[in-house]
């Protein structure tokens, strides 16, 4: 490993981040060709998954891809699906050298790309930014590796940790910067999550807004009775814009057929006492495809989340604005009996966004 192999995989990793929450199932990939010190090629995964990260940055740099390094974020793939491997892209196209950041664990890659290259006598160099890199392809990673999607969990709350006001007034605790990167976030994930009781409360749309022409995420309701209305923004827009509701087995007959009139994918799930199992809700929606959720609440569906332990990062946005004792505190029971027994996260990374801040926690 180089400076050059850090400094290329780096731009590479750059070009997989910007491709999270539009290409899944597959995984976001940057891929950058460097030849004579010059980059003759860029690509990243399009999306919807294809063309490949390796395919794009071989067709942008053409007859230069021969002798060339390529700086891939992800093992090239090996087996056949709707193209041909990309290891055997790599080979056709006479690369000199390929530089991997992680191994790909899907079970038809799993060193199988790494090996492709090496049979056709192509230098490869592993592990180059290999934590970074599996940062950005977290929730690829545990999709594959856990059948489970990686679950984000926003909360916007004052200082002292309340959500809403008595009443339930929340409209706007956090000011429109914060605001503004709500969206930024949810354009970064596969899907957008709320409870039922948040979307019966608020008739969230749920889309990104205000970022251009993007691929909107899912929009997704964990509902376990199916309660939330067809007639709803949600309902209304299906036809735009994803939506899926997951529902326990007791759904009524009546609230199905309405859901499917308005083109909503409806995942039914075990439950019991009217709530679901969401370890099961949540391997359901990995089968679908889905590798990264951005929930957005509320207070019940985040602290059942957290009790089963299903969410992988916290993002916090805190406003400058107390409410006390008497307004809707951010989540719901924990069932903790001692301070020992609570969670404890680690900090990654705190910044002002306007007039609030954002802090992201790992667990």
């Amino acid at each position: 490993m180089t400076v050059d192999d850090q400094t290329h995989m780096a731009h590479a990793l750059r070009l997989a981040a910007r491709g999270n929450g539009t290409c899944w199932p597959n995984p976001s990939v940057g891929c950058v060709l460097v030849k004579d010190g010059r980059i003759v090629g860029r690509g990243t995964t399009q999306p919807g998954g294809r063309p490949h990260a390796e395919r794009v940055a071989l067709a942008e740099a053409g007859a230069a891809a021969r002798g060339a390094t390529a700086c891939v974020t992800l093992e090239p793939c090996a087996h056949h699906g709707k193209t041909s491997p990309c290891a055997e892209a790599l080979v056709a196209a006479g690369v000199a050298r390929v530089v991997t950041a992680i191994t790909d664990p899907d079970p038809r890659v799993a060193g199988r790309g790494h090996a492709i290259l090496r049979q056709a006598g192509i230098a490869v160099t592993e592990g180059v930014l290999a934590d970074e890199a599996s940062e950005i392809a977290a929730g690829f990673l545990k999709r594959v590796t856990r059948g489970l999607p990686f679950v984000t969990l926003k909360l916007a709350t004052t200082l002292d940790g309340r959500i809403a006001t008595a009443s339930g007034e929340s409209r706007w605790i956090t000011g429109p910067d914060a605001r503004r990167a709500v969206h930024a976030m949810r354009m970064q994930h596969d899907a957008v999550m709320v409870g039922s009781g948040t979307a019966r409360a608020d008739d969230p749309d749920l889309r990104v807004r205000d970022m251009g022409a993007v691929r909107q995420p899912v929009r997704l309701v964990i509902d376990s009775g199916l309660t939330h209305s067809a007639q709803s923004r949600l309902g209304t827009s299906a036809h735009e814009a994803p939506v899926w509701l997951v529902h326990g087995d007791h759904a009524p007959d009546e609230a199905r057929a309405a859901w499917t009139a308005r083109g909503a994918k409806l995942i039914p799930c075990p439950s019991a006492d009217a709530h679901l199992n969401l370890d099961a809700a949540l391997r359901a929606l990995a089968a679908e495809g889905l590798t990264r959720i951005f929930c957005e609440g509320g207070g019940a569906l985040a602290a059942a989340l957290i009790r089963a332990g299903l969410v992988d990062e916290l993002a916090v946005f805190a406003a400058g604005a107390l409410i006390g004792a008497d307004g809707r505190a951010a989540l719901g029971p924990l069932g903790l009996q001692a301070l020992a027994d609570a969670p404890r996260l680690r900090l990654l990374s705190s910044r002002r966004v306007g007039g609030d801040t954002l802090s992201r926690w790992r667990f």
